[in-house]
């Protein structure tokens, strides 16, 4: 499965599918690169803290 794809298909689909946070989270569970992300949502991945 290709998730970059995947989750760049639901955040830019217009309908609200996936949001930021949501991308990010795919961050964190290894799905997606922080540079794919950045690519995605257009903006500087950070790192959340806990």
């Amino acid at each position: 499965m290709n998730w970059y794809e995947l989750i760049k298909d639901y955040y830019n689909d217009g309908n609200g599918v996936w949001d930021e946070y949501r991308v990010a989270q795919a961050v964190v569970k290894g799905k997606i690169t922080p540079e794919q992300y950045e690519e995605i949502v257009g903006k500087i991945y950070i790192e959340p803290t806990t």
